[in-house]
């Protein structure tokens, strides 16, 4: 890890350009999320290192949003950065983000969620398709997918401890396409199956329970699943279902709450689930062979895609190789 700058008399903060920043309109909710991230930094880190480092987290974030009027922050970006930050420093760190804003995270950084509640309905499409059991109990639940918002929107690095399991993630979701976190949210409530049907029906018990997110998944396995499922169920199938979905996913990134009160069943699901389940029963086709059967031409593209995943962090230092060649043009530090 590069060494962080000292934070002094010639610091920026203290400078004009801490004065230029001070009066971005985000800069007040940035410092309050940077100030909370202290369980982001390696343990035992010096302070002054660590302070450093948030410093300069501040100024990647503020740098992005003020080269891009059109992206809007939202609490939990910063875990994202911060991670790029760690691994690679500053300047190569607000390359990627400013590329990664301007098209993984973008439907992140509208200025309502209705994007990000779009992609959180393609979760149950997926859960339906894999197992009708989970699916059906969770629409008994009343759930929803709030539960899976922050996962969603900081890449999982908001609720991991570890922080090797984070890197290992991003490299995986650098390798593939924007919505493979949201499936990789599904088969990790697919893995839970047994402990969701065993919960209490009941939607503060699921939620709480789907909220926690164990540690010790085996990860290697679940992005294996991810990739295999993204490829028997691409969103292109999906998307009639998402759209069709009545979302009722937190109005607002703070602190993730849980409007419970908003949530509701999924009536157009249900009932087309049952309407399919009708057919596969006259038909004598199980719901399970229906989906566990990839065509020869999709096996060959899973591989293909899994393919990209095997060697750990070649998808990263390829983007890093990439953002080489925009940093220069971005004139990251005038």
């Amino acid at each position: 890890m590069k060494k962080s700058r000292n934070v002094g008399a010639s610091s920026p903060v203290n400078g004009k350009q801490g004065n230029d920043r001070e009066n971005n309109k985000d800069y007040n909710q940035v410092l309050l999320d940077v100030q909370r991230s202290l369980r982001r930094f390696p343990p035992g880190m010096p302070d002054e290192q660590r302070e450093g480092l948030q410093e300069e987290l501040i100024d990647i974030i503020l740098r992005v949003l003020q080269r891009n009027p059109q992206l809007h922050y939202y609490q939990g970006y910063h875990d994202i950065v911060v991670t790029f930050l760690l691994v690679v420093g500053e300047r190569l760190a607000t390359a990627l983000v400013e590329k990664l804003s301007t098209h993984h995270l973008r439907d992140f950084m509208d200025p309502t969620m209705d994007n990000t509640k779009h992609i959180l309905n393609y979760l149950m499409p997926i859960i339906e398709r894999v197992n009708p059991e989970v699916h059906d109990f969770m629409q008994q639940a009343e759930v929803g997918t709030v539960f899976a918002l922050s996962w969603l929107i900081t890449w999982f690095g908001h609720v991991l401890s570890d922080f090797r399991h984070v890197v290992r993630l991003y490299d995986f979701f650098l390798a593939c396409h924007p919505l493979m976190p949201i499936y990789f949210a599904a088969v990790i409530v697919l893995y839970r199956e047994e402990e969701v049907l065993e919960c209490e029906c009941d939607m503060a018990m699921v939620h709480h329970l789907l909220s926690q997110i164990p540690q010790d998944l085996p990860y290697e396995t679940l992005i294996s699943r991810a990739g295999d499922l993204f490829v028997q169920f691409p969103p292109s199938e999906l998307a009639r279902e998402a759209a069709s979905h009545e979302s009722m996913a937190s109005s607002t990134f703070k602190d993730f709450e849980l409007a419970s009160a908003q949530q509701r069943p999924d009536s157009v699901l249900r009932r087309r689930r049952r309407q399919k389940q009708a057919a596969l029963e006259s038909s004598g086709v199980s719901s399970v062979v229906a989906v566990a059967q990839p065509s020869a031409a999709r096996r060959f593209v899973r591989l293909a895609v899994m393919g990209l995943t095997v060697a750990l962090g070649a998808a990263a230092l390829a983007v890093v190789n990439t953002a080489l060649e925009w940093a220069p043009k971005l004139d990251l530090f005038p």
